[in-house]
C-alpha cells in the first residue's frame, strides 16, 4: 500500500515537471516572439524617421499606430519574463 503510494507521488511529481518543462519552453518562446515584434516595429520607426519630412506626415497615423504597438509588445514582453521566472523557480 505504502509502496503504491510512493509510486503514484513520483508519476505525480514526474508529470507536473513534464508539465512545467512544457510551460517553460512555452514562455521562452512566448518573450522571443514580444522581442521579434519589438525589434520589428522598432526598425519601422527608424525607417519611417528617415524619410522626408513630407512622407514622415503621410505616415503619421501609421507611427503612432506602430508606437502604440510597441509600448504593448514590451509591456506584455514583461510580463511573459515574470512567468518565465514564476515557471523556473518551480523547476528548481
Amino acid at each position: 500500500m505504502v509502496g503504491c503510494l510512493i509510486q503514484r507521488l513520483k508519476m505525480d511529481m514526474s508529470t507536473r515537471n513534464e508539465i512545467l518543462g512544457a510551460a517553460f519552453a512555452a514562455r521562452q518562446q512566448e518573450v522571443m516572439h514580444y522581442q521579434i515584434n519589438i525589434d520589428n516595429y522598432t526598425l519601422a520607426l527608424a525607417k519611417i524617421q528617415a524619410l522626408s519630412d513630407e512622407e514622415q506626415a503621410e505616415l503619421h497615423s501609421f507611427s503612432e499606430q506602430l508606437r502604440g504597438l510597441l509600448a504593448s509588445e514590451k509591456l506584455e514582453q514583461k510580463k511573459s519574463k515574470i512567468m518565465l521566472a514564476v515557471v523556473q523557480q518551480q523547476l528548481e
